[in-house]
């Protein structure tokens, strides 16, 4: 028993003395992928974002993706995801052009509408 408790001891002061660095390396690769904007990304992320909320507002033909009436139901999906339910709206040349679009935008200059209201 003595050895079992000295065994898990020993493993957690290990991982403990790794965690920071773990989380360091996470955090930065977080970082890195915040700032890009894809068609992966969970539309109500890029509806946060004025320059992506642009591009799809263009792309939509000037409509607030947000004021749809089941935006609540899909914003946590991706563009990508949601282009299969959407009954033709969304096509592969439309992903293509707004994908396009966002690959555009000058990275790191990104602005939230959460950063305006603080």
């Amino acid at each position: 028993m003595k050895n079992t408790t000295a065994s898990l001891a020993a493993a957690l002061l290990v991982f403990g003395a790794a965690t920071p660095a773990l989380a360091d390396g996470h955090m930065e690769k977080a970082e890195e992928q915040a700032e890009t904007l894809t068609i992966e990304t969970p539309i109500e992320k890029l509806m946060a974002d004025e320059g992506a909320k642009a591009v799809l507002a263009k792309n939509f033909g000037g409509q607030d993706v947000s004021e749809h009436p089941m935006y609540d139901s899909f914003k946590t999906m991706s563009l990508k995801a949601l282009a299969p339910f959407s009954q033709g709206m969304i096509t592969e040349e439309m992903l293509t052009k707004i994908e396009a679009d966002l690959a555009a935008m000058p990275k790191g200059d990104a602005k939230t509408e959460a950063a305006d209201d603080a």
